[in-house]
């Protein structure tokens, strides 16, 4: 690196190269957590159900996962989306509206033996999904 009275300018390319290096810096600065988010950075978004399926867990659980594919309204992108709690599957019907908010892992990642499901069902036509399970409100 360059040392003296004019060495200024070669002192900042030499920072500027350092901090394309970095991954982190990379990610923040291109926002790319944010492009290869379905939801584009926001908490919950709403999308319609295209259909119902039960997904198998990772090794060394077994089971299968009610879930959902819905696709998102607000740029017609399909996920899919898990559904909490015993018998909510059956609140849901297909072309519903719900509201997907994610799981929580780890960088918006999968929780636990979920394999690639990274959301899951908050409310189904306006309705909150945890008072429908526990019984608190009836579906409209």
């Amino acid at each position: 690196m360059a040392k003296g009275l004019h060495a200024g300018r070669d002192i900042k390319k030499h920072i500027k190269a350092k901090k394309w290096k970095s991954k982190t810096y990379i990610r923040r600065t291109l926002r790319l957590k944010v492009k290869s988010n379905p939801l584009e950075g926001s908490p919950q978004a709403k999308a319609i159900v295209l259909e119902k399926r039960q997904i198998e867990q990772k090794q060394p659980h077994s089971g299968l996962i009610k879930c959902v594919r819905v696709q998102l309204i607000k740029n017609g992108k399909q996920i899919t989306v898990f559904c909490p709690g015993t018998g909510a599957i059956g609140f849901i019907k297909e072309q519903d509206e719900v509201t997907v908010a994610g799981q929580g892992g780890s960088d918006n990642g999968p929780v636990g033996s979920l394999a690639s499901v990274k959301w899951r069902v908050i409310k189904v036509n306006g309705q909150s999904l945890h008072a429908l399970v526990n019984g608190k409100i009836k579906k409209k």
